[in-house]
């Protein structure tokens, strides 16, 4: 009776490192034909889109500094010259 355990133990595992390795080559298979998952892709762009807008913010921002540097100069000359 033990003998008759220990051979179904030994081909459980056999069979269940199997399911394990061919899952695993399959997964690997799918995500190199596909690429990333539609999930994945739409993170993706919504994090470029992100990236565009904290870029186009911050183009703003630094026209807007520069309009107020030149404000500033003009000022300081202003200042001076009276």
């Amino acid at each position: 009776m033990q003998a008759v355990f220990i051979l179904a133990t030994i081909f459980g595992g056999i069979i269940l490192a199997l399911t394990i390795i061919g899952s695993t080559i399959l997964m690997v298979m799918k995500i190199r034909k596909d690429g990333v998952s539609r999930k994945g892709r739409q993170m993706e762009t919504n994090e470029a889109r992100m990236i565009q807008e904290i870029h186009q913010g911050l183009s703003k921002m630094e026209k807007r500094v520069e309009s107020l540097e030149t404000v500033i100069l003009e000022r300081e000359r202003k200042g001076h010259t009276s």
